[in-house]
């Protein structure tokens, strides 16, 4: 087994036993986009199964955003290789976040959409969990772009109830750099899938990962700290609201 296997195992066995993110008997619907990290969270949660004291039931759900080529299919087909149970919702929300009208922040009209989406078939399959392939660079990164876009201090929680509790999301990579997910990948040989997004490269998340990589070249203590410093809030610290 792979360091990389080693280090997923562990890290998301400890964030799932810490946030107590899975119980006995429940039904998890994946969310699967078709990237390293979802592929990745869909496969050792499986894998998790046979170790461990408690049972539960995994279905992977891909919503394809329409942007057309044959990601989809190749989404459909590892899933059908692998023997997940999963289901397919194809979708024209891609083109409609990208369309003209909403040129300032399409990748946000596209993940509210997409998370509507995910919401209802969780409802409609019975799932009351459903589990998303967030990691620790993207809880860094929605940090900072809530920061600089959003005039918040707020990011990704790796367990969020929806719906008075009818529907808790889970985000069980959050722990885990994104690296060491690229280096599980290719210890599996898994395929590369691309959605075919025409702002993939180029959004706001894009910008602030960019920036975060020359600091985190200039100190490699910088990204521990930075995600550390999530878990140690001093409010006291902060200036009160302006608001009267």
């Amino acid at each position: 087994m792979s360091y990389a296997a080693k280090e997923m195992k562990r890290l998301v066995g400890k964030a799932i036993h810490h946030h107590q993110m899975i119980r006995d008997g429940d039904h998890v619907l994946v969310a699967v986009s078709g990237g390293s990290d979802s592929l990745s969270l869909l496969w050792l949660l499986r894998d998790r199964i046979r170790r461990i004291p408690i049972n539960y039931r995994i279905t992977a759900i891909h919503v394809d955003p329409g942007f057309g080529g044959d990601a989809t299919e190749k989404v459909e087909k590892f899933l059908e290789r692998e023997g997940f149970d999963y289901r397919i919702i194809r979708t024209g929300i891609g083109p409609l976040a990208h369309s003209p009208e909403n040129r300032e922040n399409p990748c946000f009209l596209c993940a509210r959409l997409r998370r509507k989406i995910l919401f209802e078939a969780a409802r409609d399959i019975g799932c009351k969990v459903l589990a998303f392939g967030h990691h620790k660079d993207d809880l860094i990164e929605t940090f900072f772009l809530n920061v600089f876009y959003g005039a918040s201090l707020s990011t990704m929680l790796p367990v969020q109830p929806f719906f008075d509790g009818a529907l808790t999301v889970i985000r069980p990579l959050y722990l885990v750099d994104e690296q060491i997910i690229h280096r599980f990948v290719r210890s599996m040989n898994w395929p590369e899938i691309h959605l075919g997004c025409p702002t993939a490269g180029t959004s706001r998340r894009e910008d602030i990962k960019q920036m975060l990589v020359q600091f985190y070249r200039s100190n490699r203590k910088i990204k521990g700290n930075i995600f550390h410093a999530l878990h140690n809030v001093k409010p006291e610290y902060l200036p009160p609201s302006l608001k009267s």
